[in-house]
């Protein structure tokens, strides 16, 4: 029996919205391993969002597959599949029907204003729980009346953590906030040898039947975040530094959307820079099953990420667990996964005296890491996020550390990737799904335990309100 288990009758129910947990997305493959690994503690139900889903209005019992999936016999899973969150009433409906104990969201939160204008009626009888992230600083004061709508605030990032701090100053003082980074399952992503079969067809069947020495995956999404185009001029300067007959050996695989609204024409970027005739960068669109991922990370000797802003960047994760180096823009939650040492010799935490270490105030950091650090920052927004910073790096310092990456041996390079993997399977990080679960129920135990009704209303003396003014150094 797994340790912790409830009964199923005894268990609180927890409504989870967020993406269909059978989807391949980011945040719907967070709830997925958070359900699965939680699914002996409480039962759930999963609102499951999606653009224009297929399956919106029906129910789905999930229990036997999580049975199966996780060696219980007595699961309660269940999805209302949804096209987009939901809406009040849906909601209300679903209170009333499935009669929750909490509310579990997870993603980014003006998806759920409609449901924090709501925090007044749902408080007074369940609790509401946010996994957030935030991508960057400045501390983003316009998100405060959503912290302030949750009871328990668990932070994907350590900056997230801090930023919900600051933002919500004294009234942080009564809620749950913890630091709970993304975890994925090391049942599914685990280093395979180079020479085993699987691997070998793989690798040749992504490279078309060429002998290389050295292979760099991007794995994301083509959005202009990502800055994919810096990523493939950084890796120009790189092979521009090789003779002919190395270069020839190297290949970049951006396995994404060649073309993307939302991002660029990669084909066109591709072309122009290289020429056409340039065949050492393989495009992969095919979305893969995990077994074909965890093959691909494996025929790959390191990951690169240059994201102007991230919150976390789970492909940095999912290569960490296969024990292969990473290249990553030093910013949001990238910077957690290269663990960066203070001047104590602690893994870096955030403070209003250091936000982030995207100055480079610290270069101490694991051996699997390769960081690029931002040359510059600017102050972006729009009118829902009028400010945040975009961290942007120099092409020509990423490919300074792909070189780095590149002058190890094969040897080195899988020695300092397993070194990551050890670390990140371990209690300090806990970038596994199973750590998380753990994490999670000691958080909503905690909710469980200590969490009182909101009260039904609440005086406000108007000659007490102070205006939210930056309170976190912005040069440091």
């Amino acid at each position: 029996m797994k340790e912790g288990y409830i009964p199923k009758d005894q268990r609180k129910k927890i409504l989870l919205i967020t993406d269909d947990i059978r989807l391949p997305s980011g945040v719907g493959g967070v709830g997925k391993d958070i359900i699965l690994n939680t699914s002996h503690r409480y039962n759930w139900v999963n609102l499951g969002g999606a653009m224009k889903h297929p399956d919106a209005g029906k129910r789905f019992d999930l229990s036997q597959d999580t049975n199966k999936e996780m060696g219980i016999d007595d699961s309660s899973v269940t999805i209302y599949p949804t096209s987009g969150y939901g809406d009040p009433q849906l909601i209300r409906n679903l209170i009333n029907i499935e009669k929750p104990d909490a509310i579990f969201l997870i993603t980014d939160p003006r998806y759920f204003e409609w449901l924090f204008n709501m925090e007044n009626e749902i408080r007074k009888h369940i609790p509401i729980v946010y996994l957030n992230i935030w991508d960057n600083y400045p501390a983003p004061s316009y998100n405060k009346e959503f912290y302030e709508s949750c009871d328990a605030l668990l932070g994907i990032s350590k900056q997230t953590t801090n930023m919900n701090k600051l933002v919500l100053r004294e009234k942080a003082d009564n809620k749950i906030i913890d630091y709970i980074p993304h975890g994925v399952s090391s049942k599914y992503y685990f280093p395979i040898d180079r020479k085993d079969p699987q691997v070998v067809d793989f690798r040749n069947k992504m490279l078309g039947g060429k002998d290389q020495d050295f292979v760099l995956l991007f794995n994301s999404r083509n959005i202009r975040r990502k800055s994919i185009p810096d990523t493939m001029l950084a890796w120009k300067y790189f092979i521009d530094r090789l003779p002919k007959e190395k270069a020839d050996k190297c290949t970049l695989v951006l396995h994404t959307q060649p073309v993307d609204d939302h991002g660029t024409d990669l084909f066109a970027v591709k072309n122009y820079i290289f020429g056409e005739e340039y065949n050492n960068i393989v495009f992969s669109s095919q979305r893969m099953p995990i077994n074909f991922l965890n093959l691909m990370y494996n025929s790959c000797d390191g990951q690169i990420l240059l994201s102007s802003n991230e919150g976390w960047g789970l492909t940095l994760t999912e290569s960490l667990l296969v024990g292969n180096p990473i290249i990553a823009n030093v910013t949001g939650g990238m910077q957690d996964q290269m663990r960066f040492e203070d001047e104590d010799g602690n893994w870096f935490t955030p403070s209003a005296d250091i936000p982030s270490n995207h100055t480079g105030k610290y270069k101490k950091c694991g051996s699997w890491a390769f960081p690029v650090f931002p040359s510059n920052r600017s102050l972006q927004g729009s009118p829902k996020t009028p400010y945040i910073w975009d961290d942007r790096c120099n092409p020509e310092d990423a490919a300074d550390q792909i070189y780095k990456l590149y002058s190890l041996t094969p040897e080195q390079r899988k020695s300092a990737g397993l070194e990551g993997r050890e670390w990140a399977l371990g209690n300090e990080a806990g970038f596994t799904s199973g750590i998380m679960g753990e994490r999670v129920i000691k958080n909503l135990d905690k909710l469980f335990a200590t969490w009182e009704p909101r009260s039904h209303y609440e005086f406000i003396k108007p000659n007490e309100y102070q205006p939210d003014v930056l309170n976190h150094k912005l040069l440091y």
